[in-house]
């Protein structure tokens, strides 16, 4: 008798619980927990979780995500999440996080850990660099192993790639959002993407070792790649045929699950007017044995870039949430 898997990704942008928080966490629970009960997910990979500080210095909680999913299907689901560099507690911000139905049976953050950070000396900085120093990655990228019923286990990566916005350059920066010099801008936004696809091929390395196992592992990668599919990012998770040249390797590609949608469905943001999928759901070619069908939530979906010059504190996410549906056999 089949059995129906579904795994679900939304960015929930900065989900806290702040004092003098604005909306309030109980403003952003009524829009964001609807739009989880509708996923059906029985796995969950969410980005943009912060971590509550306790008295003292107990570690991070995440408790605002405790309040959100309390009272949904997804209460009592296991969950991993995202550490501190010190291996104690959550992080303050972004945290990556799984929820799941189904046992977790090892799990692992990827940081620097198979990819050393390059080092690079700042060419425009004020006062000019002395030396070259590490570029690391902004945030790590979450692995798990899930038991799924009948034994095979589910590879199952949740990433949150650094966002194209030009990275700090010493002495260039006039504002929050604003450049000295073309030049100093040009170079943050190279490190910007230094960093991006830096992730991207630290993902693609963990997914080579979990191939170079099992040939016909059960893969999926999920989450916000901050990048369309025919961005560098995405390209080195996906290892497609066109881009290695070899058909020897095909087995090891992934498959991003939005084309199976029609390009008027492809839209996980919208920015300044500009519908974009940023959003992905890929999988290995063994997983898409069982696949049948993609969907994306995004009838409400409003323009981030007009809603946060217009909008009033809104309380819901500009990430539409994606969902795939599997046939377990």
């Amino acid at each position: 008798m089949s059995q129906s898997l579904r795994i679900a990704s939304f960015n929930l942008e900065n989900l806290d619980d702040r004092p003098d928080q604005r909306p309030s966490l109980a403003a952003r629970i009524a829009i964001l927990g609807p739009q989880l009960e509708r996923l059906r997910a029985d796995v969950l990979c969410l980005q943009e979780v912060n971590g509550q500080p306790r008295d003292g210095k107990a570690p991070r909680r995440l408790a605002a995500l405790a309040q959100l999913l309390a009272g949904t299907g997804y209460a009592d689901f296991e969950r991993i999440h995202t550490m501190s560099r010190s291996g104690r507690g959550a992080l303050d911000v972004h945290n990556l996080v799984i929820v799941s139905r189904f046992p977790v049976t090892a799990w692992r953050q990827l940081r620097n850990d198979l990819v050393d950070a390059p080092a690079y000396r700042p060419v425009t900085a004020e006062p000019p660099a002395a030396e070259a120093t590490p570029v690391t990655w902004d945030r790590p990228v979450l692995q798990a192993e899930l038991a799924l019923p009948g034994g095979r286990p589910l590879h199952l990566f949740n990433v949150h790639y650094r966002a194209p916005l030009a990275a700090f350059v010493p002495g260039q920066k006039a504002g929050p959002f604003a450049w000295r010099t073309v030049s100093g801008w040009a170079e943050g936004y190279f490190l910007a993407a230094m960093k991006r696809n830096g992730q991207a091929l630290e993902t693609r390395l963990a997914v080579e070792a979990v191939f170079d196992a099992d040939e016909a592992a059960l893969v999926c990668v999920a989450g916000d790649f901050n990048a369309t599919s025919a961005e560098m990012p995405v390209r080195l998770v996906l290892g497609a045929e066109e881009d290695t040249g070899s058909g020897q390797l095909a087995g090891r590609g992934l498959v991003a699950l939005e084309r199976s949608l029609p390009d008027s469905q492809r839209v996980s943001v919208i920015h300044h007017g500009h519908p974009q999928m940023l959003d992905h759901l890929l999988a290995s070619r063994s997983l898409m044995a069982w696949f049948r069908q993609m969907e994306v939530h995004n009838e409400a979906l409003g323009d981030e870039l007009v809603g946060y010059a217009e909008i009033e504190q809104s309380p819901a996410s500009y990430h539409a949430p994606i969902v795939a549906e599997f046939e377990l056999p």
